[in-house]
């Protein structure tokens, strides 16, 4: 059974940083890549990045583009996103997820979840 935990969420003022990792318990074996979603109180989950186990392939989300950073360290299976010049509207709670075949922007794409962490951003 794969889990995924992630951590590193918290509040912090708008401009500020903050540093999300997802620990896999296994290299989510066959998976092809990971990403992370989030879910603001109201709203849908949505998309914010992906990125391959080999680290080749990246997407990002246009809301946080150029702010935010997605990276993977395979020898700690875990993946990371940076979250830099965090504004108010980033506020939800955060979801690593493993895509087994590809490397998805949707929810269905997804095969396993974390149980979310959540992010405060406050103006």
């Amino acid at each position: 059974q794969v889990q995924l935990v992630e951590s590193g969420g918290g509040s912090v003022q708008a401009g500020g940083s903050l540093r999300l990792s997802c620990a896999a318990s296994e290299r989510t074996f066959s998976s092809y890549g990971m990403g992370w979603f989030r879910q603001a109180p109201g709203n849908e989950r949505e998309f914010v990045a992906a990125i391959s186990w080999s680290g080749g392939s990246t997407y990002y989300a246009d809301s946080v583009k150029g702010r935010f950073t997605i990276s993977i360290d395979n020898a700690k299976n875990t993946v990371y996103l940076q979250m830099n010049s965090l504004k108010p509207e980033d506020t939800a709670v955060y979801y690593c997820a493993a895509d087994l075949y590809g490397l998805g922007q949707k929810q269905y794409e997804y095969d396993y979840w974390g149980q979310g962490t959540q992010v405060t951003v406050s103006s």
